[in-house]
């Protein structure tokens, strides 16, 4: 596969283009991105589908703008497929072959059933893996679901319901009735039965979900992987429905550049939720545009990643770590204190597997700058340890690199991220075992040389070299409040 890839999307209410950079055979990060608000179904849906002439002609040109973009990035595939907008038009060949002949660019347009299990797989590989995950992606033109089990896509299904055909429908002659029974109409075929968590993909959860953060000052400025509460989301969508003024909708936390589009989304949603039980309900950052590039990227994998492999953390191994033999050393002497003290500190042996990986991505910030390396492995492992983690695990992972070697998490820090980290005494006892394990191996050596014992709260490190250095970056340790006594041998 090309190592540089431009996936674009051309949606009825937006046009979007993506560049993607592999950094080895499965590992990727995003390297631009961009988005125009062409509104290409503008009044198609009062003219039978047909696209109108000044819509094509603001996607033409966006178009020709992506491409621009695409060329300077030095893009070795490009990749574009539109969606519902152009999959009904009875006139798409006029729009598609004016884009081949001038642009020489390839739609491919694909099904709504394709659609659904792009946003599957973008889901399927890209979140924490979840059981029995109903999808949902409201468009302009139409909602795509697909059923998700851990990394596979078990069923999609494709309505023709959407934010702008909705609303040139029904909401501009305010005939919410007309449009509730249309939209039960058409989810009446959707079988919700065992599903027990949803998955918003799309412009219009993404802006209810950013506007329910802002609403509780949640922490983490991540979107991907966000859980919402799913009695405070119903109350949400019903409050959201009710306002009668751009005014209202401001105060709700919707931007001025959704006001039209975005009760008809809405709408969708609440009447979905009352045909299911959800426990739990997340927003996707990604979704068609991640779905195009996997199948690409794994299409000799059968769509999935390998066990065990994860995308962001071989990026960030790959960019920004240049010595891996210590990265893996720190991640099995990490691992190792935690076999040995985890029932001392009583810590749940979930915690093992955050402790190896903050271990693993410590050495991260040091690629930017050595005096600040733990403000950097920081910053990258909080925004850059995108997919395949929860927020409590990026929030815990990127706290012990912060912190790690000199100090343990201040009171601050704790009280900023109190909804994501665990208990105060168990970061703070994680903490030090990333900062001791960092300190025995202060005097890099080729391969472990020392054993480790431990009893009676007494960590006994023996070894046959001297250990000068080693013990001296132990002693200036912070400890925790419980703590065990560090004896060399």
């Amino acid at each position: 596969m090309a190592k540089r890839v431009c996936v674009i999307d051309i949606g009825s209410n937006s046009v979007r283009m993506v560049v993607y950079e592999k950094t080895s055979r499965y590992a990727f990060h995003l390297l631009h991105e961009e988005r125009s608000k062409v509104r290409i179904s503008q009044n198609a849906y009062k003219f039978e589908g047909n696209l109108q002439k000044e819509p094509m002609q603001r996607t033409f040109e966006a178009l020709s703008n992506f491409l621009t973009i695409s060329k300077s990035f030095k893009i070795k595939k490009l990749l574009c497929v539109a969606t519902s907008a152009l999959r009904d038009a009875p006139n798409k060949k006029e729009f598609i072959q004016k884009v081949k002949e001038e642009l020489k660019i390839n739609i491919k347009i694909i099904s709504g059933e394709k659609e659904a299990y792009f946003g599957g797989i973008a889901c399927a590989n890209l979140l924490e893996k979840q059981k029995n995950a109903l999808t949902v992606d409201i468009g302009g033109g139409s909602t795509e679901f697909s059923i998700i089990n851990e990394n596979s896509v078990t069923d999609t299904l494709s309505f023709k319901l959407g934010t702008v055909r909705l609303k040139e429908l029904f909401c501009e002659e305010k005939n919410l009735e007309d449009a509730i029974k249309y939209i039960d109409t058409q989810l009446d075929t959707l079988k919700v039965e065992g599903i027990t968590t949803l998955i918003g993909i799309g412009g219009t959860f993404r802006a209810l979900t950013t506007a329910i953060m802002q609403r509780e000052s949640y922490p983490l400025n991540k979107i991907h992987g966000y859980e919402l509460s799913t009695e405070s989301f119903i109350s949400y969508l019903d409050t959201l429905l009710q306002a009668q003024s751009s005014e209202e909708l401001l105060a709700l936390g919707i931007k001025e550049n959704r006001f039209d589009v975005i009760k008809p989304g809405t709408l969708i949603l609440q009447r979905l939720l009352k045909r299911m039980q959800v426990l739990k309900i997340m927003t996707s950052g990604v979704g068609v545009r991640e779905g195009v590039y996997l199948a690409d990227l794994l299409r000799n994998n059968k769509h999935k990643f390998p066990h065990n492999y994860n995308t962001s953390v071989k990026y960030l191994l790959d960019a920004h770590v240049q010595d891996k033999s210590f990265s893996t050393q720190l991640t099995t002497l990490s691992k190792k204190l935690f076999d040995l003290t985890s029932q001392y500190f009583g810590l749940d042996t979930r915690f093992r597997y955050e402790l190896g990986l903050a271990a693993k991505l410590y050495p991260t910030g040091s690629s930017l700058h050595f005096f600040s390396q733990n403000k950097h492995s920081y910053y990258l492992i909080q925004n850059a340890l995108e997919y395949g983690f929860s927020h409590k695990s990026i929030t815990l992972i990127a706290t012990l690199s912060k912190y790690a070697k000199n100090k343990l998490p201040a009171h601050s820090h704790l009280e900023k991220y109190k909804v994501l980290l665990p208990e105060p005494k168990t970061t703070e006892a994680l903490s030090y075992l990333l900062s001791l394990s960092i300190s025995l191996l202060s005097h890099r050596p080729r391969n472990i040389d020392f054993d480790l014992v431990f009893n009676d709260g007494i960590l006994q490190v023996n070894s046959q070299n001297t250990l000068y250095i080693t013990k001296d970056a132990v002693e200036k340790l912070a400890l925790p409040s419980k703590i065990f006594q560090v004896s060399f041998n």
